[in-house]
C-alpha cells in the first residue's frame, strides 16, 4: 500500500471532481500541486503553482491537433487554450491519471477532462476513469476501456481530474480510490 504523504497529486484546482480530489488528499496527507493561469478562477487553491506564458508556452498544442485527438470542435479562444496547456502540465508531472467522467462510443472522454485523457494515452500513462453513468472504473489497457474492479493510487505522483458535476457515485468512487490506496 502507498504512504499518502509519500505521493504528489496533480489538479486544475476546479469545482466537483478537482475539488474533492484535493481534499482528500489533504485528508490522508497527500502533497498537493494546482496548476493555474492568471485570471483562472479556482474552487480550491491549495498549493497553487500560477504558470507564467514560458510554463503555458511549453504546454501549448495547435488547437486544430486537439479537436482531431478528441473527436470535437474547439473554436480558438485563449481561454480555452490555456486551460489545455495547464492540464499539459498537470499530467507531464502526474505518473498515474484518475478521471471522473463520461466515456464516449468513440473512446475519449466528454469535456475539457478529455484533454487529460488524451494526454494520459499519448504520454503511456496509467488511466483510469471512472464512468458515472455505466457507475463504474475503466482502465485504459491495449487500446481499449477494460473494467477494472476498484481504482487504485499505486505511484507517487498521479492526477485527479475530472467534471464539475460530480454524482453520489463519482464522488463514492473518489473516496473508495483513497481509502483502498491509503488506508482508512
Amino acid at each position: 500500500m502507498m504512504k499518502a504523504a509519500e505521493c504528489t497529486l496533480y489538479h486544475g484546482g476546479l469545482k466537483g471532481a478537482e475539488t474533492l480530489f484535493g481534499e482528500l488528499a489533504e485528508k490522508y496527507g497527500a502533497k498537493e500541486v494546482i496548476f493555474t493561469f492568471e485570471g483562472h478562477r479556482l474552487n480550491r487553491d491549495q498549493n497553487a503553482v500560477l504558470l507564467t506564458e514560458d510554463d503555458l508556452q511549453r504546454g501549448d498544442i495547435s488547437m486544430e491537433i486537439a479537436s482531431r485527438m478528441m473527436n470535437r470542435t474547439y473554436y480558438e479562444t485563449e481561454k480555452i487554450r490555456r486551460v489545455l496547456q495547464a492540464i499539459f502540465h498537470m499530467v507531464n508531472k502526474g505518473h498515474q491519471v484518475f478521471v471522473i467522467g463520461t466515456i464516449l462510443e468513440d473512446n475519449s472522454v466528454k469535456g475539457g477532462t478529455g484533454w487529460a485523457v488524451e494526454l494520459a494515452k499519448l504520454f503511456n500513462r496509467p488511466l483510469h476513469v471512472f464512468d458515472q453513468n455505466r457507475k463504474g472504473w475503466f482502465t485504459w489497457h491495449d487500446g481499449i476501456w477494460q473494467p477494472e474492479e476498484q481504482a487504485r493510487i499505486s505511484f507517487d505522483t498521479y492526477v485527479g481530474s475530472g467534471t464539475r458535476y460530480l454524482s453520489d457515485e463519482g464522488k463514492l468512487a473518489i473516496e473508495q480510490l483513497y481509502a483502498d490506496s491509503f488506508g482508512d
